[in-house]
């Protein structure tokens, strides 16, 4: 787990194991706020423990962005704190957050004593404030990688954590391409100084408008890419063969996984626009 101090009593906690996944904290003197937990038991252990050592506060409240397990699976290693999330959060835990880590704890024995653990405070729509210390966090709904993201601004330090709603690479699979566009350009008039994507590197002030922009163009390249592969007769033999650099991104991006999630990207806005899977031919399926 990497860890780097932004502002004061502000922290960004970055995975060394998966996907480059963030969390945050922001620390008053009473106690904490964490923003999303790590992925995998060992690094929310790490966490835990940074907190409680060497910030010295414990953790009152866990703000989960959304429901995807590296975000949300490590509340349970915060007994004594309360749970805030969109309520969309709340009900997609409840059902297929617990159908997943049944499945998982199956196959993965580090999951065995983690436990799902439901919002006990929601919101659909408009704003939650909560005062840490100095500083005010303003939590809102910024949809687009799911249903259920929200976003954190810490508004002394302009500083926001988005979830995943930002990345490197946006990712659609459980989200919606139009409330995605939005958001970027929300956050585009937001005069931040730190954008805190879900999963890699920190943005700065002055390179946040090329990133959004770059964030921007990605997914008008694969709207473009998919309409057009809906012209054909068989559209995922095309979209099988439009790679993540032909629309202006690295293949190398959110710890190498960005080609893998190019593709599903592409899938998930097929099924989006057309509201079907896109038909493969048979030499696309003997190919596999």
């Amino acid at each position: 787990m990497q860890h780097e101090r932004i502002a004061e009593n502000v922290h960004v906690f970055q995975s060394s194991l998966y996907a480059q996944v963030t969390a945050g904290a922001v620390t008053g003197p009473d106690g904490a706020v964490l923003i999303d937990t790590l992925a995998l038991p060992e690094e929310t252990r790490e966490l835990s423990a940074f907190i409680e050592r060497d910030l010295r506060v414990p953790v009152r409240y866990i703000i989960n962005t959304h429901y995807h397990a590296d975000h949300s699976w490590g509340n349970s290693f915060f007994p004594g704190a309360t749970v805030i999330a969109h309520q969309a959060c709340y009900e997609m835990l409840g059902t297929r957050g617990v159908a997943a880590l049944e499945a998982e704890k199956n196959e993965n024995p580090q999951l065995r004593n983690v436990e799902i653990i439901l919002p006990s405070i929601t919101f659909e729509k408009g704003e939650l404030n909560i005062q840490v210390g100095k500083k005010t966090l303003t939590i809102f709904p910024l949809p687009g990688h799911s249903a259920d993201s929200i976003a954190v601004l810490v508004e002394e330090d302009r500083i926001l954590f988005s979830g995943d709603t930002f990345m490197a690479l946006p990712t659609l699979v459980d989200g919606d391409i139009d409330d995605m566009i939005s958001s970027l350009k929300k956050i585009g008039k937001m005069g931040l100084e730190n954008l805190v994507p879900g999963h890699g590197e920190i943005v700065l002030r002055g390179e946040i408008d090329a990133a959004l922009r770059a964030d921007l163009n990605y997914l008008n390249e694969i709207r473009k890419a998919v309409r057009g592969a809906a012209r054909r007769r068989y559209p995922l033999d095309i979209l099988e063969n439009i790679h993540v650099e032909d629309c202006g991104k690295s293949r190398v991006l959110i710890a190498g996984l960005a080609e893998q999630l190019h593709h599903r990207n592409l899938i998930a806005l097929y099924r989006q626009e057309y509201g079907k899977v896109p038909e493969g031919s048979e030499m696309y399926f003997e190919g596999r």
